[in-house]
């Protein structure tokens, strides 16, 4: 574990170190109660036993990473990871982006803006269309109000759940003392013309029951070499109640990153 300065702010870093002949691969975790543990046993390590050099960090205000007022939107999500790539020494060739629901809009925002130090893309339920926007904001803004001026952290806290208290204290600061809402509420869909522009390969993966696979089919419909695959039985808990399945699915397609993009196929497959 480390903290790294990238962007201005001090991030949370683990790494892995890996096999130079094997890409470089990036965990981005999901929002509010979400950070870099959530990948360690379920992806991370699996990555790293094959070879893979892996790095895991907090996203800004998440987990141990440093909480700023402001900055929670996409733009500043893309210049804190191409920043923090250029910290670790790891932007001279590109890396594989693997996102986790919020986490998978930031790595696909990256593909669009710096193309460049994205070799391809695993995301696991990201919102990629505008409903999804609303929901969360309807979410999050109930959730502000539950936590404001709320005693929870110190009664979980004062049982001995000190992760729980933890977590609870880490939400109500992202959603009521920081700008996490109004940034998200700002933020622009993404559009056909975007998926169009996706140049590397894209492997989607969403649970059967998502309210999100109408956006990774919209995807594959757009992005010349993107593969949609549904988990059967799941929800918007793929990450965990389909590790195994997704593992395998992130490992096979980390060991043919070496095919040519003409080789990916462009269409939604369920599994």
């Amino acid at each position: 574990m480390a903290e790294v300065l990238a962007n201005n702010l001090r991030f949370h870093v683990h790494r892995l170190p890996g096999d130079r002949a094997h890409p470089t691969v990036v965990f981005l975790h999901g929002l509010v109660v979400d950070n870099l543990s959530s990948f360690y046993a379920t992806l991370a390590v699996p990555a790293a036993r094959a070879g893979h050099d892996v790095v895991l960090y907090d996203l800004r205000g998440h987990g141990r990473t440093e909480r700023p007022a402001t900055g929670y939107d996409t733009g500043t999500a893309v210049q804190d990871l191409t920043a923090l790539l250029a910290a670790l020494g790891i932007d001279e060739r590109p890396a594989h982006l693997i996102g986790n629901s919020y986490g998978g809009t930031i790595a696909l925002h990256t593909a669009l803006a710096r193309p460049d130090l994205v070799a391809g893309l695993v995301l696991v339920e990201a919102p990629l269309n505008g409903p999804w926007i609303e929901n969360m904001l309807d979410t999050l803004s109930v959730a502000a109000l539950a936590l404001e001026d709320s005693q929870v952290p110190q009664e979980l806290s004062s049982l001995g759940a000190r992760k729980a208290a933890r977590l609870t204290a880490t939400a109500d600061d992202l959603l009521n003392r920081t700008s996490l809402i109004d940034d998200i509420a700002g933020s622009r869909p993404f559009t056909p013309e975007d998926f169009a522009r996706v140049r590397c390969p894209v492997l989607a993966v969403c649970g059967e029951h998502s309210e999100l696979v109408p956006g990774a089919r919209e995807l594959a419909r757009h992005a010349p070499h993107c593969t949609v695959r549904v988990i059967p039985g799941l929800g918007h808990d793929v990450l965990q109640g389909g590790t195994e399945e997704l593992r395998q699915a992130v490992l096979d397609r980390l060991a043919g990153a070496g095919r040519q993009p003409d080789a990916e196929r462009a269409e939604a497959v369920v599994v």
